[in-house]
């Protein structure tokens, strides 16, 4: 139409980092294949998250560092959607937003990248008292216990700070990072150890992208709900369901494992004290085979944890975020809200 999206620049927000970039612009091809006869534009900016950096994540107490400013674009309709790493939205959006494309999810598993005379070792081969970089609560409660031997560091910066802090300093012995971020930088050659479920859960939402929208702007949804994929939604509408029942954030080790095999949805979910040596730990499974069927009318945005997946069978969303509900509160009933408060307590002071 003459005002609608197609006589106009699509404008995508995101944060300046150069991962963000990367990753808003496999977003906006993605898009632009799609849609060849859009124009879109990005507009990048600076967030709390990425000006704060002498502190901890978890110290800052802030659910939308990363994403704040940019929701204030959008909502002052300066952008039309927003790219998030959706591990960086909290599970309660504000009020007139929502996600709006899940895109299907890199590996989510944590690695371990080493200072380059540790090469070729893994964790349980360093010395005694090597210090290990994270920023990430989860990560560091997990590998206490796996690895008593090694010391455990706060590092802040994005990825290109944080490498350079390793590889030109003695101060790291290696440092975890996720691996999606080190593939979509090029830098996966720098993965020297992967750890897998058994080591290390991975965090809600690791490894997948999110586009966030105006939940009210009926075209920009029905546009950007063409990159949603059916699997990696379902993954993350139950490990979002799980943290949120269980009012995880940043400030406490929550973690999961998601896999979808078979029509069948199984979810690993644990939380963690800091050091580690107190953790809940359980496993559960659901169906999600259902028919699509054509959702017209009052329901078809309907949001499950923030995300409104239109092409996705809205039984099948149900079930996931069901799965995720119904296993924290398994969690909770044997004492993981005691953990969990504990965790705040400790890490507020």
């Amino acid at each position: 139409g003459e005002n609608g999206v197609d006589s106009r620049a699509i404008r995508v927000g995101t944060r300046r980092s150069q991962l963000a970039r990367i990753q808003t612009d496999s977003v906006v091809t993605m898009l632009r294949e799609l849609y060849p006869d859009l124009r879109f534009e990005i507009v990048a900016m600076s967030t709390t998250g990425d000006k704060i950096l002498d502190t901890a994540l978890s110290k800052i107490g802030e659910k939308s560092l990363f994403t704040r400013e940019l929701e204030s674009a959008l909502e002052r309709n300066e952008v039309d959607l927003v790219v998030h790493s959706l591990k960086d939205l909290p599970t309660s959006l504000p009020p007139g937003f929502t996600i709006g494309a899940v895109c299907k999810r890199e590996n989510p598993l944590d690695a371990v990248v080493f200072h380059p005379k540790n090469c070729g070792k893994t964790l349980s081969l360093l010395p005694e008292k090597s210090v290990i970089g994270t920023s990430s609560l989860r990560r560091a409660a997990q590998l206490k216990k796996k690895f008593p031997h090694l010391e455990f560091r706060d590092i802040r910066g994005n990825l290109n700070t944080r490498l350079k802090k390793l590889d030109e300093k003695e101060d790291f012995s290696a440092i975890i990072l996720a691996a999606a971020g080190l593939k979509r930088m090029g830098w996966e050659n720098r993965i020297g150890q992967l750890l897998g479920p058994e080591d290390c859960l991975y965090a809600v939402g690791q490894g997948a992208l999110a586009v966030e929208v105006r939940a009210k702007d009926q075209e920009i949804l029905n546009m950007v709900s063409a990159l949603h994929d059916a699997d990696t939604v379902l993954c993350c509408i139950a490990e979002r369901a799980f943290m949120k029942r269980l009012e995880g954030g940043c400030s406490v080790p929550v973690a999961v494992n998601t896999l979808l095999k078979d029509d069948q949805l199984y979810l690993t979910g644990a939380v963690y004290s800091l050091d580690g040596s107190d953790s809940l730990k359980e496993t559960m499974q659901t169906g999600v085979s259902y028919p699509s069927r054509n959702e017209d009318g009052p329901n078809d945005d309907v949001q499950h944890v923030g995300i409104t997946a239109k092409n996705v069978p809205g039984q099948a969303q149900e079930a996931a975020e069901n799965l995720g509900v119904e296993l924290a509160t398994l969690l909770l009933s044997k004492g993981a809200k005691h953990i969990l408060s504990v965790a705040r307590q400790l890490n507020d002071a």
